[in-house]
């Protein structure tokens, strides 16, 4: 599933990551069973991609309908054209940032899968899935974690020292949302959710081949691959894996290996959202008295047509 926005200076190339992401889809397959669907629900899926992990929900819903959305328009046309709706009646696709979501009060269960963590501020993303979920909805949201790609992004890190490519990257800054387990719980309660699981998982990543390596590292790695001219890119990709593999060795069969560490939580809404108050300094009295504010959230609003590490 393709990050919500990395940033506007680069594109997904659909295909080849519908072709370089079996990782992801993995751990899709496992998330979707932790859904408990009975068959009749309205789900969100955020950062659907190529719209594999969306038909998938889709056949759980006999009685029910997913719609999936993605930041990049090469991702909603590619899944459009895979899975049209003449085919797939109880499935939708439309572009949309997951930070401005366009909905309110329409879906029992918000889902999204390998791609919240391109966003370093879920603030917005966390309001816009309480607004868009009817009450006491819920969320099951899995994305990489604190800790997440230590290894190899450590690895990227240290190459990116050496002057041949360190040319590239002057000025060059970029940061995932890799949270920890209670920062999130926090978050969730402060965007008006009560968690019921919040932890971090870690995963084995696997690739039976250097090809598959680069495939990894060519489709998810764009705020990087774009710092490097594209007749360099295959060079760098290699050096990257070169780097890694001096340090994390494949296996006798040549399987190399990822450590992951995924962040996954499910909460649900509650009927009202919190509202921080400020007290002077030294005013504890009031604090300690002054009643519950709750704001309720908007819902029944008509629908508005219209994203691993």
């Amino acid at each position: 599933m393709s990050p919500p926005d990395p940033s506007p200076s680069f594109s997904w190339n659909a295909a080849d990551y519908h072709k370089s992401s079996p990782a992801q889809q993995q751990w899709a397959k496992e998330l979707i069973a932790k859904l408990g669907l009975v068959g009749n629900e309205r789900v969100l899926d955020i950062g659907c991609g190529d719209g594999k992990i969306t038909a998938e929900i889709a056949c759980n819903l006999p009685g029910g309908a997913v719609t999936g959305v993605d930041s990049s328009p090469d991702m909603i046309r590619f899944a459009c054209d895979h899975y049209p709706h003449k085919e797939y009646r109880n499935l939708s696709f439309m572009q949309a940032d997951a930070r401005a979501l366009p909905f309110s009060g329409e879906f029992d269960i918000i889902f999204s899968n390998a791609a919240l963590h391109w966003i370093p501020d879920h603030t917005p993303v966390l309001a816009g899935i309480a607004k868009s979920l009817r009450p006491k909805g819920r969320l099951l949201v899995q994305m990489g974690g604190k800790g997440n790609a230590e290894k190899i992004l450590g690895v990227l890190d240290l190459l990116l020292e050496q002057p041949e490519w360190r040319q590239y990257f002057s000025g060059f800054s970029f940061n995932f949302g890799f949270f920890s387990d209670t920062e999130y719980r926090r978050k969730l309660v402060e965007s008006g959710f009560e968690p019921s699981r919040v932890e971090l998982i870690g995963k084995d990543m696997t690739y039976v081949s250097r090809q598959d390596f680069a495939g990894w590292i060519r489709t998810t790695w764009l705020p990087w691959m774009a710092q490097v001219p594209e007749n360099r890119r295959s060079e760098f990709i290699g050096a990257i894996m070169d780097e890694y593999l001096k340090d994390y060795p494949a296996d006798a069969d040549g399987t190399i290996h990822i450590s992951m560490v995924r962040l996954e939580a499910e909460a649900k809404k509650t009927s009202v959202m919190p509202v921080r108050r400020s007290f002077p300094a030294g005013n504890f009295f009031a604090a300690l008295t002054a009643a519950p504010i709750g704001v309720a959230i908007a819902k029944n609003v008509s629908h508005v047509p219209g994203a691993s590490a």
